[in-house]
């Protein structure tokens, strides 16, 4: 049974929720160990770049001390002050979003990931603490084989305790 795609999917409330946070997150300070321990799971099985095991290179080299991989996640076991609480749900809710801002939710039933893109900044290092802003970006629809197909794009800006960006992804959900 196919969706009539005369209508919209996206509400009124929907298109004004665009740009709302959806949460906030704060890293503990970034330590040399966390960054030589991402970098050891992260080339494994070979060795890290030289950066990452020799202090010294790593201050006379450029890099201006030891940098954080681009891929590092400050908030991979434990966030300073946690967020992104979302409502709870049961499996993966598609409405979870409309949910957590409060707004009524286009009842879809299926949804899956419609893609990441991620833009770099400044490098991480240690002493750095990360504050995370995750956003609805907005909505798009497009008839597909399956019906109305209702896409949600989210931002995730990271910037350091001195209000440089670090990472920005953009996700991409999509929701039939």
């Amino acid at each position: 049974m196919t969706q009539d795609t005369s209508v919209s999917l996206i509400s009124e409330e929907m298109r004004a929720a665009a740009g709302r946070e959806l949460g906030r997150r704060v890293s503990y300070p970034v330590a040399d160990s966390d960054i030589r321990r991402w970098a050891l799971a992260v080339y494994y099985p070979d060795r890290p770049p030289r950066q990452y095991w020799d202090g010294a290179y790593a201050e006379s080299s450029g890099f201006g001390g030891l940098p954080a991989p681009l891929d590092f996640n400050p908030f991979a076991w434990l966030s300073a002050e946690p967020g992104f609480n979302a409502p709870a749900a049961e499996g993966n809710d598609p409405d979870q979003t409309e949910k957590a801002l409060g707004i009524p939710a286009p009842g879809l039933k299926f949804q899956l990931n419609g893609g990441l893109s991620a833009q770099y900044g400044v490098r991480m290092r240690p002493g750095d603490v990360i504050t995370s802003v995750r956003r609805l970006d907005g909505y798009a629809e497009r008839a597909g084989r399956l019906g109305q197909m209702l896409f949600t794009t989210f931002v995730d800006e990271w910037t350091n305790q001195h209000g440089q960006l670090v990472k920005r992804t953009s996700l991409s959900l999509i929701r039939y």
